[in-house]
């Protein structure tokens, strides 16, 4: 019998309680004052628990990005044209993009999934799990099938089963599809009930003049679609984007599997609210890379229970910002296994735990 969503969202466990607790008491231990190292500290607390393990290493690592086309387009809604999601496409293939120049500093492997762009793609390094060519125009009805959305969250699933196999264990979110900050503004609305006046932005760096017209073209979907914010499916095909789809069967797949996932920006916060929705524990296997620009990222992050390890005014997306705090995720690794504890380095240690390190969201 073939796996259905909500068998993967059903296999998503609390974080191991007695790893954490071991991290916790390790970092204590260790040649500095208790909590001291701030957020590295949270983090290594929150990877043992993740993995199960004190120690935890991920030499293997990999950026899914999802690329996907969006129907919404066709209301002018973004300073560039369609066109730019397949160049797009080919570029990360070839190299250029700035989240496979980021990858290669981080030594991670980038996946680039064509779930849905509305192109014929052909590359040896493709993954194509493509469900349709790009999605409908959602402001005047659903954005997508019900089964087209299930469709695009088991591939990502899939994709994050097929790449644990080959000994990938840290995940970053990435995406590519013109139109998906507007999408993802009429996913926060539905998902949260803030105003798109506050989840709409920017994105491609549209004026002021096309702003307005985008919060519009927002409100004009949620209108039509009347997502049902209790079904994070029917949210997801009504007014989502396949990539986005993707990237919640990215982040189910990686908490089913006990692994870490780096979530990048606004796209992806997007999706990890849907997560969240279909699975309440997958929250505590993201981890926030940084807050974007898009003026909705912030309000996301807070929505999901998350602090940003990062501030960098960053808006491009690809899994960028994501990638950068996979430097972090190293950091906090090599604090466990390679730092001295008071005893071994013969070093009197204070009595005052007060400021002792613990879990905290990230």
């Amino acid at each position: 019998m073939s796996r259905s969503i909500m068998d993967i969202a059903g296999s998503v466990r609390a974080l191991d309680p007695a790893a954490s607790a071991a991290a916790a008491a390790h970092l204590d231990s260790l040649t500095k004052p208790p909590g001291s190292l701030g957020k590295l500290e949270a983090l290594a607390v929150k990877l043992a628990g993740i993995t199960g393990e004190m120690q935890p290493k991920f030499p293997g690592r990999g950026v899914v990005v999802m690329a996907a086309d969006h129907g919404v387009c066709e209301e002018g809604i973004s300073a560039f044209p369609t066109e730019v999601t397949p160049q797009m496409v080919l570029n990360f293939l070839s190299g250029g993009a700035a989240v496979n120049v980021l990858a290669r500093q981080a030594g991670a492997e980038v996946m680039c999934v064509d779930v849905g762009v509305n192109a014929e793609l052909e590359h040896p390094d493709l993954i194509s799990r493509k469900v349709r060519f790009g999605t409908a125009n959602m402001v005047s009805g659903p954005a997508m099938t019900r089964e087209e959305a299930e469709a695009a969250i088991m591939a990502g699933v899939e994709i994050v089963e097929e790449a644990v196999s080959r000994g990938i264990r840290c995940f970053v979110t990435g995406e590519m599809g013109i139109g998906n900050t507007t999408a993802s503004a009429a996913l926060m609305s539905a998902f949260t009930g803030v105003s798109s006046l506050e989840t709409v932005g920017r994105g491609t760096g549209i004026n002021e003049e096309r702003m307005r017209h985008k919060v519009l073209v927002v409100e004009r979907a949620l209108e039509c679609n009347r997502p049902d914010p209790s079904d994070a499916i029917d949210t997801l095909a009504k007014v989502g984007g396949l990539e986005i789809a993707g990237l919640t069967g990215v982040i189910l797949g990686a908490a089913a599997n006990r692994c870490p996932v780096v979530l990048d920006g606004f796209i992806s916060g997007a999706a990890a609210l849907a997560a969240e929705r279909l699975a309440p524990e997958s929250v505590n296997y993201m981890i926030a890379s940084h807050v974007s620009q898009e003026q909705g990222h912030v309000h996301l992050l807070k929505a999901l229970g998350l602090e940003p390890m990062l501030h960098l005014d960053m808006r491009l997306g690809e899994g960028t910002g994501g990638v950068l705090a996979l430097h972090l995720v190293d950091a906090a690794c090599r604090i466990m296994t390679e730092m001295a504890t008071f005893e071994s380095a013969g070093i009197s240690s204070g009595n005052d735990q007060a400021g002792s390190s613990g879990e905290s969201q990230i």
